[in-house]
């Protein structure tokens, strides 16, 4: 790589983060490294992407400090936020926006403030030379922000090589055990999931919910209140974050994945459960419909909770539609693309850009 043109990955605060965004941006970053870029990380410390005026103005002194001729790979959860700090350096700089979501339909946001996010982000877009989503849907969204669609590339997420154990056999008067691995913001809707699972009482279940509850601590603590008493406090165990280990052993004790969200940009955890071979129950919700092999899994209308209910109800009673869906998941699992493919490809992008 030419020394007049240096990668840097801007990335908004802890790039160790447990979220499938930030989870792709380590990804790039560890497949480009391993190709022999050399890509150094800008580490953006703020509430983004509400940042206050002490977050903005050392965003600005870092851009500004940064070389001429660099390309940036900016995350889109600082990005989108950052027209006026982006603007002065348009042109000396290389921008290549990496949007996982817009940031306007995150759920629960004021329409007025979900308003201003929807004009920052286009503002911001309109000074990257490139921008990189993960899945058709996001590049549909991301057009809507008046981005030409020529300046709009697909990338999806790659796969980790995962050791998958042989298929346990169930114990026939055990529960059937439900995975959740999402962050415990809104736009997961666990209580969606929640609540339907409360009309199943008299099927025998368990779920397992992973995910940070720090992103939203109120919201968490709601979550929460729901199971610390009545009928789910014995159905419903809430793990937190897990480590690696931990995460992939939740992975092969499941019978089924299940995520209720709202909207996603992709949904990377949905690969991690295909990989694993798990039957998986999702919102038909923004990438969710593409990421979601139909042999794999069940897809319901986000919101909707006697769908939902139903839906539940058909996996957990069905022995024979799990196994169907199980095998549908180990299929579709063979053609995720591997990790050194798409960040050659997201790579090429760049060296476009740099050219």
């Amino acid at each position: 790589m030419s020394a007049r043109a240096p990668w840097v990955l801007l990335v908004p605060g802890d790039l160790h983060t447990p979220t499938g965004g930030y989870a792709y941006d380590r990804r790039l970053l560890q497949a480009w490294r391993a190709q022999g870029r050399a890509v150094d990380v800008l580490r953006l410390d703020g509430d983004w992407p509400h940042p206050d005026a002490v977050a903005l103005a050392r965003a600005a002194a870092a851009l500004a400090a940064l070389p001429d001729g660099a390309c940036v790979v900016a995350d889109g959860l600082a990005f989108g936020v950052l027209a006026a700090q982006v603007a002065p350096h348009a042109q000396r700089l290389r921008w290549v926006a990496l949007v996982h979501h817009p940031l306007h339909l995150e759920t629960g946001l004021a329409p007025a403030l979900a308003e201003g996010l929807r004009r920052q982000e286009g503002e911001a877009l309109r000074h990257a030379h490139q921008v990189v989503v993960p899945s058709p849907h996001t590049a549909h969204d991301v057009a809507a922000l008046g981005v030409p669609a020529a300046r709009i590339a697909v990338v999806e997420p790659g796969a980790d090589p995962v050791a998958v154990p042989a298929p346990r056999p169930r114990a026939p008067d055990g529960p059937v055990e439900l995975l959740c691995v999402a962050t415990l913001t809104p736009r997961k809707d666990h209580g969606l999931l929640l609540r339907a699972l409360g009309g199943l009482l008299h099927l025998d279940w368990r779920l397992h919910a992973v995910g940070s509850a720090t992103r939203d601590a109120a919201h968490a603590r709601a979550l929460h209140a729901l199971t610390a008493s009545g009928p789910l406090a014995p159905r419903v165990v809430w793990h937190g974050e897990l480590a690696e280990a931990a995460l992939q052993a939740r992975y092969a004790a499941a019978d089924a994945f299940v995520l209720a969200s709202r909207h996603e940009g992709y949904g990377m955890v949905i690969n991690e459960a295909l990989q694993h071979g798990l039957p998986v129950v999702a919102s038909r919700a923004g990438a969710l419909a593409q990421t979601v092999p139909p042999e794999a899994g069940l897809l319901v209308p986000a919101g909707d909770e006697s769908a939902w209910r139903a839906a539940l109800a058909a996996v957990i009673g069905d022995a024979a539609l799990r196994a169907r869906l199980a095998a549908g998941a180990r299929a579709a699992a063979q053609h995720l693309p591997a990790w050194p493919q798409q960040a050659a490809r997201f790579a090429a992008l760049i060296d476009a850009v740099v050219a």
